[in-house]
């Protein structure tokens, strides 16, 4: 969704000459449904992530103006307020998940709609239009239909038609889900150099750790409508504030309350950890890498301050690694080698030990 502009000049980013690219800041506040307040520098792209049900896709139409669950009452685009103008006059570029291409018109017009309604003329909006078909992979396909397409093609299609409208907000809600394992890899990259010269902000929903982390400068973790955490990508990993963050990062999280020494779990249990939480009955997640994870065949002897037993209950391959999920109090993800598995006679249903060392256990304040 683009429009054309309305004059407002973009403020220009610091140490830029005259006539040098220029950026327009983000600064929102959201209510209703969603209830979030953005402040994000021009050129940034932040990460939105969060359970199913956590509100990311109404946060972007309620900044879009198209949803009555939420809106935007307060919407700057570098100096321009545009929290009252209708959305089609917003300078916002929107890829959906399911990419709502125009069915009647060719791949070409398509990708030309967004530069044509900000005002180009006709030959330049195809000539930019094509341009970003050839990067994204879909050149040949200019003169398809929406219908002639698959699945990742259109995605790619929208995605191009978002970006050759050279928005000042771009927001793309899962926009590599549909792609295959290669060419997501290949699209993401080029998402990744577009957005590095990007003079505005752009908001990623995505439920993919890889995404999040190779294309955001910030995470913004949602839940219920609400801004849990909103940090750095590394911030987040080593620190999530979210059981289900976490658990999309491919570590272990349980939530519990903190107690002398640990966390007594909610879920039963306690864990120990070498920095416990300061204050006593706080709320609290342990956070666990699975490789930070032992097993054993017989309750381990020695220094593991945390030893429980659990059931082998899935095996899966990890790269050169395997991940065992051990059904226990609490569950939990070991990250081990084949030969390790082979050498415990590991296997679904078998008896196992868990021990994990309080010095690897992270502790955050909920």
């Amino acid at each position: 969704l683009t429009a054309p502009g309305d004059g407002t000049g973009p403020v220009a980013r610091p140490g830029t000459a005259p006539g040098a690219d220029t950026g327009w800041a983000l600064a929102a506040g959201v209510g209703g449904a969603s209830r979030v307040d953005l402040d994000v520098p021009a050129g940034h792209t932040v990460a939105v992530v969060g359970p199913n049900g956590a509100g990311k896709t109404t946060l972007l139409r309620a900044l879009l103006g198209l949803t009555p669950r939420a809106r935007a009452h307060r919407l700057l685009l570098g100096t321009a307020e545009v929290s009252g103008v209708p959305a089609h006059r917003r300078r916002i570029a929107w890829v959906p998940q399911d990419g709502a291409l125009f069915p009647h018109l060719t791949t070409l017009a398509n990708t030309a709609y967004g530069a044509r309604a900000q005002g180009a003329g006709k030959s330049d909006a195809r000539r930019l239009a094509q341009e970003w078909l050839d990067r994204l992979g879909v050149g040949e396909l200019a003169q398809r239909r929406p219908a002639q397409l698959s699945g990742g093609q259109a995605q790619r299609v929208a995605l191009a038609r978002a970006l050759a409208a050279r928005p000042r907000l771009l927001l793309l809600d899962e926009p590599l889900a549909a792609l295959d394992q290669t060419t997501r890899a290949q699209v993401r990259h080029t998402l990744r150099t577009h957005l590095a010269g990007f003079p505005g902000v752009c908001l990623v929903v995505t439920h993919d750790p890889v995404e999040a982390v190779s294309l955001a400068d910030r995470v913004l973790v949602l839940d219920e409508g609400r801004t849990v955490q909103y940090a750095g990508p590394v911030e987040v990993a080593r620190h999530p504030r979210s059981p289900w963050v976490a658990r999309m990062l491919g570590r272990n999280a349980w939530p519990g309350t903190a107690a002398d020494g640990g966390l007594v779990l909610d879920g039963g249990g306690s864990v120990a950890a070498a920095e416990p939480l300061p204050v006593p009955g706080a709320a609290g997640l342990a956070v666990v890498g699975p490789e930070a994870v032992s097993l054993h065949n017989a309750r381990p002897s020695g220094s593991p301050r945390n030893v429980w037993p659990g059931t082998v209950r899935e095996i899966t391959a990890q790269g050169g690694r395997l991940r065992v999920l051990v059904a226990a109090e609490p569950d939990v993800v070991a990250e081990v080698t084949p030969h390790a598995v082979a050498e415990l006679g590991l296997a679904e249903g078998s008896p196992v030990w868990v021990s994990v060392k309080a010095t690897e256990v992270t502790l955050v304040a909920l």
